[in-house]
């Protein structure tokens, strides 16, 4: 398939620079990719698509404080280094910008208390930095370290937990997992009492979030690594969902893709962790997913590709037309969708 198959036209005024409050009041577009209806509502109207026994997944990633400004030795020269994840010890995969200078050997000063050292460049256009520091890493790195957020957001957030979900508890990651974050802890616990399952994993966004797709036919792109973790209590709530005949729907297109990285055959699923590459796009069959809440992405993203996937993509640019004239806000402050029921495979 064509990269530009996955175009839209979207007015920069519709990109959401803030987060809504409360969380749950942004808007919501319900379709129903089998039936082909879209209607609009608010998050906060979740409970009315839901039925005791459905399954909510979600990714409980916590962002890390990833951005660090730092000096070039001996120039003296502005550096930003973006963390994407440990990889053993002290060394980490990273984004440097500029990244012109920052060779093999480059020293990099953050300060009195942390030093950098680029030790290789990855074949994604990435560094390898070796870091030298006192003190307890995760505390310099809070002290040091800005919340990182997305290039097309220009505001500064006041708040840095509006860019954290509020069941967030595993640090490790570049990027919030957006979906999530228009879930307050008081319309989890109302969903619960309705008889809604709430089920977590763990997906480290990384560098993956970032990359834009460049290769004219989408099958040629390549997804870069993200960890993942799915333990055994989640697999068996999955597991018994299933056996129920009640869905096991994803929040967000992390856990769609932890979900379906993790499956072994269809509505098979069992508990562990390690790396996925896992590429969706349309002519995927989903093994675990039933419904998806997510976001409006941006244009020839692999997150809209993934849910043309799920929905089928001439439907899918259909709601985005209609969200782009109904005035929707978009991308990660923006409002949500839900989508109720996979297409029928091979839908356009």
């Amino acid at each position: 398939m064509l990269l530009t198959e996955f175009d839209y036209d979207l007015p920069k005024e519709l990109i959401a620079q803030t987060p809504v409050e409360p969380r749950n009041a942004s808007r919501l577009m319900v379709l129903d990719p089998v039936r082909e209806t879209m209607e609009d509502h608010r998050f906060s109207d979740l409970k009315q698509f839901l039925a005791p026994g459905d399954t909510l997944i979600f990714n409980d990633t916590r962002v890390m404080p990833a951005r660090l400004i730092g000096r070039r030795e001996p120039t003296g020269g502005r550096v930003e280094v973006f963390l994407l994840h440990r990889m053993k010890g002290n060394f980490w995969e990273t984004l440097v910008q500029p990244g012109k200078k920052a060779h093999p050997g480059a020293v990099i000063h953050f300060g009195e208390e942390l030093i950098g050292i680029v030790r290789e460049v990855t074949a994604f256009g990435g560094r390898v930095i070796e870091f030298y520091y006192r003190g307890v890493w995760e505390e310099l790195l809070d002290r040091l370290g800005e919340t990182p957020l997305p290039p097309y957001i220009h505001e500064k957030l006041t708040d840095r937990e509006r860019y954290q979900t509020v069941y967030n508890r595993e640090s490790g990651s570049a990027a919030a997992p957006t979906a999530g974050l228009h879930f307050t802890k008081e319309q989890m616990e109302a969903l619960q009492s309705y008889g809604v399952n709430l089920g977590f994993l763990t997906l480290h966004v990384g560098l993956g979030t970032f990359r834009p797709v460049k290769t004219n036919q989408i099958e040629e792109h390549t997804m870069h690594r993200e960890y993942y973790s799915l333990n055994e209590e989640t697999a068996q709530l999955i597991r018994d969902t299933k056996a129920a005949k009640h869905r096991v729907i994803a929040v967000g297109t992390t856990s769609i893709r932890t979900l379906e990285a993790a499956a072994s055959a269809k509505n098979e699923i069992r508990a562990q962790s390690g790396w996925t590459e896992i590429f969706i796009y349309p002519g995927y069959e989903f093994k675990i997913v039933d419904a998806v809440i997510t976001n409006f992405h941006l244009p020839k993203s692999t997150l809209i590709m993934l849910v043309s996937a799920f929905a089928g993509r001439e439907f899918i640019l259909r709601a985005y037309q209609r969200a782009v004239r109904g005035r929707y806000r978009f991308f990660s402050f923006g409002d949500a969708m839900f989508l109720t029921a996979p297409a029928a495979k091979g839908a356009r």
